[in-house]
């Protein structure tokens, strides 16, 4: 039987460095509750499949949009359907898998922190287990999208404490969908220096730009777009651009067979032993390491 972690078309997955979560996660009073370590969306996923026989330090989230699948936690078998979600809470040995004929498409978050094993116990009392219903609605999608645009802008304090207070609501949604029919709060962004930056960061990726090029973007001079970057971010820009430049290395070694080398090279990057020295430093590990032990 084919078996695979990720590896699905139009697939999605941030996975926060572990470096943020005890560095800022933990730091930060609003996020010490809830807060995600990795988040991700795999459409129409045939053959995917995990099995953790001493379950994980984080708390599962699956939401089934289309499609079928099984879950088992604790011995305890489950059928998900479109419209349905499974609870896994961390430390349960659990496996899940998409249907063989009918693959499902998911959304799933992983999260932890000191209330969020009280949000996951009542989830599970007020289901009487672990599956529950999900009945579709934009709304829902929407707030995943959110706190996904949030992380994939960066790990600056606001974008993290964003993401993560929209957690809650993510999570409620699931856990009093029978009450989650508010008016809808369409968040405009913010276009200000910054977040004019951090556009511009985004769609260089592939280039190594200096801090001038970036400051020149949003006209300001250096000192003072430093200045100001830094008291949003809580990161000079360059650091938070190598942070986007990994993100995206991450994502390329989830997602694709390219070697170390040729990801280094579509990040702009000509040196692959300086490119492997600045994913470790961010992740804590090994470009080649993080592909073979990383997955949704």
């Amino acid at each position: 039987m084919i078996r695979k972690k990720e590896g699905f078309q139009g697939q999605k997955a941030i996975v926060l460095p572990r470096k943020i979560i005890s560095g800022l996660c933990m730091d930060n009073g609003m996020l010490q509750g809830a807060h995600i370590t990795d988040i991700g969306y795999y459409p129409k996923a045939k053959h995917h499949y995990r099995e953790r026989l001493q379950g994980i330090d984080q708390h599962i989230l699956i939401h089934c949009i289309e499609g079928k699948g099984t879950a088992k936690i604790n011995g305890k078998k489950y059928q998900l359907a479109p419209d349905s979600f499974i609870i896994i809470p961390g430390g349960c040995a659990h496996s899940y898998a998409s249907d063989e004929q009918d693959a499902w498409t998911i959304y799933w978050v992983h999260f932890k922190g000191e209330t969020a094993r009280s949000i996951v116990d009542n989830m599970v009392q007020k289901l009487e287990g672990h599956l529950g219903a999900a009945p579709f609605t934009q709304k829902r999608i929407n707030l995943f999208e959110e706190i996904y645009a949030s992380l994939e802008r960066g790990y600056g304090n606001d974008n993290l404490s964003y993401a993560n207070m929209v957690l809650w609501y993510y999570l409620s949604s699931f856990l009093y969908h029978d009450k989650f029919n508010l008016a809808e709060n369409k968040q405009t962004k913010d276009n200000d220096k910054v977040e004019l930056a951090i556009n511009f960061m985004q769609q260089h990726l592939s280039q190594m730009i200096t801090l001038h090029d970036i400051a020149g973007s949003v006209n300001l001079s250096v000192p003072h777009f430093s200045s100001i970057f830094r008291k949003k971010t809580g990161f000079s820009p360059i650091e938070y651009f190598i942070h986007l430049k990994v993100q995206k290395a991450c994502q390329y070694l989830l997602f694709t067979d390219l070697r170390v080398k040729e990801i280094a090279e579509k990040l702009g990057i000509e040196d692959p032993y300086y490119f492997s020295r600045m994913f470790h430093k961010l992740m804590g590990t090994s470009p080649n390491m993080y592909r073979s032990k990383r997955g949704a």
